[in-house]
């Protein structure tokens, strides 16, 4: 016997009914026990509604215009009259929250909820108003000011569409879902002309698309506000962003769309193993950019190929000139080296990792070396001088917004990131035994917290702003990078405030101030620059190359050297002494040096390199593109350079030179005698040239 699995077959819609007359005027009176007139007029509009539209089903399937009483051509008809619909909405809200309705987002967006929170209507409804005001506390502890119209906005709109009065069941898809309803809706032709009847009283003159547009924004904000509000309460455990920016709405969209399919599963199997093991979702999200940019030329060059396979060595090889000869539309410039460093990068990695792994949809050995990735330049930091950054600090102390006050002063004494300082919490401040301020940097880029000293300017305003967030009480986020919940200092209306407005924004007004601007009138101090000022200044101040490591939270010393390479006292003493104070200088380099005749690279080299070309009797000025000294006869090579500071040594090597020549004749070596002689001429010479004493001495100190 054979049984045959029939396919479920859904249910139907319940059937959108009328309530009885008794029934809603029994409702009504019970609401409005003592205002004839509301009861009245409550009764006949709903009895005018029923006998236009009999059968619900109709209404719902009406032009939404016409639902809305905005259609003129509605009542031409017999027996249809204006108003009908629009003086029925008290009762189809009735009939949602207490028949478990839910209303159409087309009819709910359309209108005004106002009378749906009066405190007789509500408690009838179902609508809780005690939680509301709860809520409305609660936001303003959050610090909104905009009273209960945002809440009541959303909130009406919710459960009316849900057809549910209870408004802890408003979930996180539930705004998710909203949100997409309220673009589609903005979408609609039929938009325009209800918002355009919405604000004709006000007699504003505004383009259709302007309202909508307007509509959309402020909907979107208020649906926002609300989730903010119950994710601060605990009703939601989701936190709230703005277009809902997660990794969800890309992971499906790694390789372009036309990519085959072979060519595209390990790529995006590489890249969806990255998203897994990395917390950073910016990296895999550049390395998703390259793979793409990378995919979209191999299918315009390459449209034969089928599999990641097939790729060879000639084929990278043209897609690496391929990048050397593009031109960026927006710059009309070729791409920079580090833009095509990042195109490279990820490819060089992909197939490295993929052929180690044995994957066989891939070329069977790497494709790329070290040596096919564009070299960096190196550049040094670039601190701020001190002139304008005193002119500068002076403006931050004028913002006025305490948060953007706190960010640039932070900035200024502790040199930390700005991810690290938008992320700091509510414990981040203490002290060391002696009372001096410590600030602790949370898990950062290195992933290693840090506690470092802090001026107590920055201090006294960072404990203002953690009183202030712990006034606040602001829920918990949970932090990536801490992997645990963070409750942050800088919070506003309970969420994060953005790294835009803390640093972008109030450098721009404070650079102003200070007139650190370019001829295009943008600044011209970063917020990076002040990390880089911290390295300087502490290298200046003869900091260990350790400690800057613990102060800007370098990974190994390099980073830090590099402060220490543009600030090592020694080379500041003697470019000060020989260079900068005009000292008298001889030797063979020493007219090339004054004339100005030496490369400017070769002269760069000797600035930040001077003490290290340091010789007996003065210093070597080759640079090392000439390569190793091969001459050891360097009194006359022409890149020896002798100043006053060696007068001593070149007088106590003359008379060395002197008693080796006496010792020469002594044993009979004439050509000894010549060389030492020679040498002792040179050293006379070298000493007249500095204007010193040409007598011999054997004592450096004489």
């Amino acid at each position: 016997m054979t049984v045959l699995a029939l396919a479920a077959v859904p249910e139907p819609a319940p059937r959108r009914e009328h309530a009885s007359r008794s029934e809603y005027e029994s409702w009504v009176r019970s609401t409005f026990p003592d205002a004839r007139g509301t009861v009245s007029s409550r009764m006949f509009f709903y009895k005018r509604f029923v006998e236009r539209w009999p059968d619900l089903e109709e209404w719902f399937a009406a032009p939404l215009l016409v639902r809305l009483d905005l259609d003129a051509d509605a009542a031409a008809g017999p027996g249809m009259r204006r108003g009908t619909s629009h003086e029925a909405g008290s009762y189809l809200a009735y009939l949602s929250l207490t028949h478990g309705m839910p209303m159409d987002v087309d009819w709910v967006l359309a209108r005004n909820f106002d009378s749906l929170f009066h405190p007789r209507v509500a408690p009838a409804l179902g609508l809780d108003l005690d939680l509301l005001n709860t809520l409305d506390q609660r936001q303003q502890q959050l610090g909104y000011r905009s009273g209960r119209s945002a809440l009541t906005w959303g909130v009406a709109r919710l459960v009316l569409w849900k057809g549910d009065p209870n408004i802890t069941a408003i979930t996180h898809q539930n705004l998710v879902s909203f949100s997409e309803e309220i673009r589609r809706w903005s979408l609609l032709p039929e938009a325009s002309v209800i918002r355009a009847a919405h604000i004709h009283s006000t007699r504003r003159v505004h383009e259709p698309s302007v309202l909508v547009s307007q509509f959309e924004k402020a909907s979107l904000s208020r649906l926002h506000s609300l989730h903010v509000l119950m994710f601060n309460t605990g009703q939601i455990s989701e936190p709230p962003f703005h277009g809902l920016k997660t990794r969800e709405l890309w992971r499906e969209e790694l390789t372009p769309a036309d990519t085959p399919p072979a060519i595209a599963a390990p790529v995006n199997r590489w890249l969806a193993g990255r998203l897994q093991s990395t917390d950073r979702a910016e990296s895999v999200r550049n390395a998703r950019d390259a793979f793409r940019y990378f995919l979209r030329w191999l299918g315009q060059s390459h449209p034969e190929m089928a599999n990641l396979a097939e790729l060879t060595r000639a084929h990278v090889e043209s897609y690496l000139s391929h990048l050397h000869q593009r031109i960026n539309q927006r710059t009309g410039r070729p791409l920079s080296a580090r833009t095509r460093y990042g195109y490279v990068s990820p490819l060089l990695q992909f197939f490295r990792e993929s052929s180690q792994w044995g994957w066989i949809d891939v070329p069977a050995r790497p494709l790329l070396g070290r040596s096919d990735l564009p070299k960096l330049p190196m550049r040094l930091p670039r601190f701020i001088p001190r002139d304008e950054l005193d002119r500068l600090m002076q403006a931050v102390d004028e913002l006025d917004d305490p948060h953007q006050r706190a960010a640039l002063l932070l900035l200024r004494w502790s040199g930390a990131r700005r991810g690290e300082i938008a992320r700091l919490s509510l414990d981040c401040l203490d002290a060391y035994p002696d009372g001096y301020p410590r600030l602790r940097i949370p898990v950062g880029k290195t992933y290693t917290e840090r506690m470092i000293p802090l001026h107590p300017q920055a201090a006294d305003v960072l404990r203002e702003l953690i009183a202030a967030a712990k006034a606040a009480n602001a829920a918990a986020r949970h932090d990536a990078w801490a992997q645990q919940p963070v409750r942050y200092v800088f919070i506003r209306r309970g969420k994060p405030m953005g790294r835009h407005f803390l640093f972008e924004d109030a450098l721009d007004i404070a650079c102003r101030k200070a007139g650190l601007v370019d001829g295009d009138g943008n600044p011209t101090v970063t917020a990076h620059r002040f990390r880089h000022t911290v390295g300087t200044q502490l290298a200046e101040g003869g900091a260990q190359i350790q400690t800057i490591m613990a102060v800007l939270g370098h990974r190994n010393a390099q980073m830090s050297a590099t402060y220490s390479h543009i600030s090592d006292p020694v080379l500041k003493e003697q470019y000060e002494k020989v260079i900068a104070a005009g000292g008298r200088i001889a030797g063979p380099a020493a007219e090339e040096l004054l004339s100005k005749r030496i490369g400017e690279d070769t002269l760069n080299w000797l600035k930040t390199n001077f003490f290290k070309t340091e010789l007996e009797l003065g210093h070597c000025l080759r640079a090392p593109a000439e390569g190793p000294c091969e001459c050891d006869l360097y009194l006359r090579c022409s890149k020896f350079l002798t100043t006053s500071e060696y007068a001593p040594r070149l007088r106590s090597r003359l008379a060395r030179e002197e008693q080796l020549a006496q010792d020469a004749v002594e044993r009979g070596w004439p050509r000894e005698v010549e060389r030492h002689n020679a040498i002792a001429d040179r050293i006379r010479g070298l000493l007249t040239d500095l204007g010193e004493s040409t007598e011999a001495c054997p004592d450096d100190h004489c």
